[in-house]
C-alpha cells in the first residue's frame, strides 16, 4: 500500500511540476506582451509601388453552409483583380460542389479556379500542395471555410514583404458567433489567451511561432524551401511553421489585422477540432523536438519552443494529477504520508494563479467596457478552467495517440453559419451520430468527482474541495453537452 501511494505522489509530483513548469513559460509570455504594449507602435510598411501576385487558397471539404458566404467575403478583397488568384480546392463529395459553381458565376470578372482531385489524398495538407504546383501567386494566403476576411486583409498584409527574409504574416481570429452560447464565449477566452499573449509574447522575443492553419500569408519560396506541405501529421501548419522557421525564414505576427471566423457552437464539433489539435500538437512535437533542442537557438527560444509543443500534454498532466489526487486524499486524511509532501504540492498549485493571470489580461483587450470585462471574467473563467479540466480525458486520448504514432484520418470540424441564424445546429447534416465510449467515462468522472468533493469538504480539505469541485463541474458539463450534440432532430 505504501508503495502505490509513493507511485501516486510521484506521479502527481510530477504532473504538477509539468503544469508549472508551463506556467512560467505563460508567465514569461505575459511580461513580454506587456512589454510590448510599452514599445512604440510599428509603423505600417508604404504599399509597393507595384502589387505583387497573390494566390488566396480555400481548401474546402463538404461545406454547404458556409462555401458562398466564404466566397462573397474573398470577391470582396481590395486588391488588383488582375493580381489576384483565388484558388477553390475542393475536395467535397456532396452538394457543396454545386454551390460552388452557382456562386462563382456572380463573380466573372475574378480569376476564380475551381479545382477538383481525383481524390482526397493528405487532406487539407495534400489539397494545399496541391493547388500550390498551379498557383501563379508570389504570396500564398489561406482562409478556411468558416472564415470571413476583411476586404483589406491583403492590403494589410502584403507590404511587410519588403522584408526579403519574411516568410509568413499571421493575423488574429476573431470571432463571429462569440455571444451565441456559454460554449462559444469560453472558447473565445481561450483563443483571446492564445492570439493576443502568447502570438505577441512569441513574437517580440523572436521565438517560434506558429501559422495557425489560416488567417495568413506565406511567401511561396518559403513553402517550397521548407519542403512543402507535408500530410504525416494532423497540424500541417504547425509542423511546415516549425519546419519554415529552422531554415532561418521569419515570421511576424499582426494582432492589430482581425480575420473573423465561426467558433464550434456544439460540444462534439468543438471535440472534433480539440483532437485535431492536440493529437497534431503532440506528432509535430515527436517531430521537431529534437531538432527544435539541437538548433543553434537561444535556450530561452528553445525552452519556449518545448513549452509551445507540448502545450497539449497539460491535458494528461491534468488527467494524471486528478487521479492520483484520490489516494493521496485519502492518505493525508489518514496520515499515511508526511504533510510535507501536500504543502509542496499545494504551492505548486501557483501555477493556476499564473495561467488565470494571462487569461485575465487577454480578457481586458476586449472592446467592451471595463466593468464588463471584469464581471465577464468573473462569471466565465472558473466555468472555462472546469471546461478545459473536463476535456482532459478525451484531449489525453488524442496526445497519447499522438506520441504513440497511431494514425487517423483528418476529421474536420462541422461549420453552422449560425452567426446569420440561417440554419439551427441541430439541423447540421455534418453532425456526428455516433458517440465516442470517452463519452460515457466523462460522466463516469464527472460522478466520480462529484463524490469524492463531497468527501473532500466533509474532511475539511478544502484546497482538494475546490479542485474536486471543479473537475466534477467540468466533466458532467463536458457530458451533458456532448449527449445534446449528438443527439439530432
Amino acid at each position: 500500500m505504501r508503495l502505490l501511494l509513493i507511485l501516486c505522489m510521484l506521479i502527481y509530483g510530477l504532473a504538477m511540476l509539468f503544469i508549472l513548469l508551463y506556467s512560467v513559460a505563460q508567465a514569461h509570455l505575459l511580461y513580454r506582451f506587456r512589454l510590448s504594449q510599452k514599445q512604440s507602435t510599428r509603423p505600417a510598411p508604404p504599399a509597393p509601388e507595384v502589387w505583387p501576385t497573390v494566390t488566396v487558397q480555400l481548401p474546402v471539404y463538404n461545406e454547404k453552409y458556409v462555401v458562398e458566404r466564404l466566397i462573397d467575403s474573398v470577391a470582396a478583397l481590395d486588391y488588383p483583380a488582375d493580381k489576384l488568384e483565388i484558388q477553390l480546392l475542393d475536395d467535397s463529395d456532396d452538394e457543396t460542389t454545386e454551390i460552388i459553381k452557382k456562386t462563382l458565376l456572380q463573380y466573372p470578372y475574378l480569376k476564380f479556379q475551381h479545382i477538383r482531385r481525383a481524390n482526397r489524398s493528405g487532406y487539407k495538407a495534400g489539397a494545399l500542395k496541391y493547388g500550390l504546383e498551379l498557383a501563379q501567386g508570389e504570396y500564398i494566403a489561406i482562409f478556411d471555410a468558416d472564415f470571413t476576411p476583411q476586404p483589406d486583409f491583403l492590403k494589410n498584409t502584403i507590404p511587410y514583404f519588403a522584408n526579403p527574409n519574411l516568410g509568413m504574416v499571421q493575423t488574429r481570429w476573431t470571432h463571429l458567433n462569440k455571444d451565441y452560447s456559454l460554449l462559444t464565449r469560453l472558447q473565445a477566452l481561450a483563443l483571446d489567451a492564445h492570439f493576443f499573449i502568447e502570438q505577441v509574447g512569441r513574437n517580440n522575443q523572436h521565438a517560434f511561432i506558429n501559422f495557425n492553419g489560416t488567417g495568413g500569408v506565406w511567401r511561396k519560396t518559403t513553402i517550397l524551401d521548407a519542403g512543402n506541405w507535408h500530410d504525416d501529421t494532423l497540424t500541417e501548419d504547425l509542423d511546415l511553421s516549425y519546419r519554415a522557421q529552422l531554415k532561418g525564414w521569419q515570421f511576424l505576427y499582426l494582432p492589430e489585422v482581425e480575420s473573423p471566423a465561426e467558433l464550434p457552437p456544439v460540444m462534439s464539433a468543438l471535440k472534433s477540432q480539440q483532437f485535431r489539435w492536440t493529437k497534431g500538437g503532440a506528432e509535430v512535437a515527436v517531430k521537431h523536438l529534437g531538432k527544435v533542442l539541437r538548433s543553434g537557438k537561444s535556450l530561452q527560444t528553445k525552452y519556449h519552443a518545448l513549452a509551445h509543443l507540448l502545450n497539449s500534454s497539460v491535458f494528461v498532466a491534468v488527467l494524471l494529477a486528478s487521479l492520483a489526487s484520490i489516494p493521496l486524499l485519502w492518505a493525508k486524511v489518514n496520515n499515511q504520508l508526511p504533510p510535507a509532501a501536500f504543502e509542496v504540492a499545494e504551492v505548486m498549485l501557483l501555477s493556476f494563479v499564473v495561467i488565470s493571470l494571462v487569461y485575465f489580461q487577454a480578457n481586458f483587450l476586449g472592446k467592451s467596457t471595463g466593468i464588463n470585462r471584469v464581471a465577464g471574467f468573473v462569471l466565465y473563467y472558473p466555468l472555462f478552467l472546469s471546461v478545459s479540466m473536463g476535456m482532459a480525458l478525451h484531449n489525453a486520448v488524442a496526445v497519447w495517440e499522438g506520441w504513440t504514432g497511431r494514425k487517423s484520418a483528418f476529421i474536420r470540424t462541422p461549420k453552422f453559419n449560425l452567426e446569420g441564424r440561417k440554419h439551427t445546429w441541430q439541423q447540421n447534416f455534418y453532425l456526428s451520430l455516433k458517440m465516442p465510449f470517452t463519452t460515457y467515462l466523462e460522466g463516469l468522472l464527472g460522478l466520480l468527482f462529484l463524490g469524492v468533493a463531497t468527501w473532500s469538504g466533509a474532511q475539511g480539505e478544502y484546497v482538494l474541495l475546490v479542485f474536486h469541485s471543479m473537475l466534477a463541474v467540468g466533466y458532467l458539463l463536458v457530458f451533458y453537452q456532448s449527449v445534446l450534440s449528438y443527439r439530432r432532430s
